[in-house]
């Protein structure tokens, strides 16, 4: 499980303006789901950065390289947006999160250059820690023997990273994503270390819940490249961030707020993901019902963690008949929850 770390992390999205590192431990790489995988990796990270009183660095890349590699445009479904890495990163006890901005031109340099023009003027590592099948610089010629044969030019050490740990990373990263398209929460939450989340607005919708006893909250995912767990109904843990201002009039409101400070609070509720096919739906919608909850939060960012999946999206013989499976379902949530 990922433990708080004892400082802030500091995130770089400028890399002509990066600090001198302190014997910098630097690693490369998407870490898309931060998993029990990736853990791995920074422990590592961790163990070589106290053995030689360094800091550990995550060099990152945005947009996401096949985005890039694989000819402008291509789809590329993520299990975290950059904003979750960074909080996942920073939970995990990273020092320092580099966030590189991956065009053509990067891309294109060789690899000779991306040695020594962007690893080790840019970090001046002590330590790079990659693995057997990195490939880096144009056509992908770079490679951990090459960093391996440039070290004593460049006074760098490298370090592998075990054959059998990024297996697993990508056996992991795989079953993650194949659980959450089929609903398996457990599964994935299970290989995450954490519970599946995404942000969203809160958007006005067709108000249909509220005439059945069951208002949702319409969410929006504003990163299309955020993976969504496939269609049907789960037990979810709503978190809304509320903000107070220094008069101490609180707000819920995200724009406009001078010197805001936050308050956590949790709820828990129902969602559906899917067509509603009831109501002869067309368009794949989120919706939550948040379980003793009546507020207008329009314009609001929720963050949506899932818990368990109860059930397949069906089509009921009226409305009536899904009020019942929502009594249902809100059931089936509390005794979950209960748990």
């Amino acid at each position: 499980m990922i433990s708080f770390a004892p400082v802030p992390m500091i995130v770089h999205n400028n890399i002509a303006q990066l600090p001198v590192f302190t014997n910098a431990i630097v690693t490369i790489g998407t870490f898309d789901g931060v998993h029990t995988g990736h853990q791995q990796i920074i422990q590592l990270m961790k163990q070589e950065a106290a053995r030689v009183k360094g800091e550990t660095v995550i060099v990152t890349f945005h947009p996401h390289p096949r985005k890039i590699i694989a000819g402008g445009g291509s789809a590329v479904l993520l299990l975290n947006t950059l904003e979750e890495r960074i909080q996942l990163l920073e939970k995990a006890g990273i020092d320092h999160l580099v966030v590189t901005p991956f065009n053509e031109a990067f891309a294109d340099q060789s690899a000779e250059a991306y040695i020594e023009d962007f690893l080790v003027k840019t970090f001046q590592p002590h330590t790079i820690i990659v693995g057997y099948d990195h490939r880096f610089g144009k056509g992908r010629k770079g490679d951990y023997t090459l960093l391996e044969a440039k070290a004593a030019e460049f006074n760098y050490h490298v370090k592998e990273i075990p054959a059998h740990m990024l297996q697993e990373i990508a056996i992991s990263s795989t079953k993650i994503r194949t659980a959450l398209l089929n609903g398996d929460i457990a599964t994935a939450n299970n290989c995450l270390g954490y519970t599946y989340f995404f942000s969203g607005k809160v958007a006005e919708g067709n108000k249909l819940g509220r005439t059945i006893g069951y208002p949702t909250a319409n969410i929006e995912i504003e990163d299309e490249e955020k993976l969504i767990p496939g269609n049907g109904v789960y037990a979810v843990d709503v978190r809304r961030t509320m903000y107070d201002v220094r008069d101490n009039k609180t707000s819920n409101k995200l724009n406009n707020i001078v010197h805001p400070t936050s308050n956590i609070v949790h709820l828990k509720g129902m969602m559906n993901i899917g067509t509603r096919p009831t109501v002869d739906g067309t368009k794949r919608t989120i919706e939550v019902n948040i379980f003793d909850f009546d507020e207008t939060i329009y314009g609001e960012k929720l963050t949506i963690s899932l818990h368990k999946r109860l059930r397949e999206e069906q089509k009921f013989n009226g409305l009536e008949a899904l009020k019942a499976q929502l009594a249902k379902d809100k059931q089936a949530s509390l005794d979950f929850f209960a748990r």
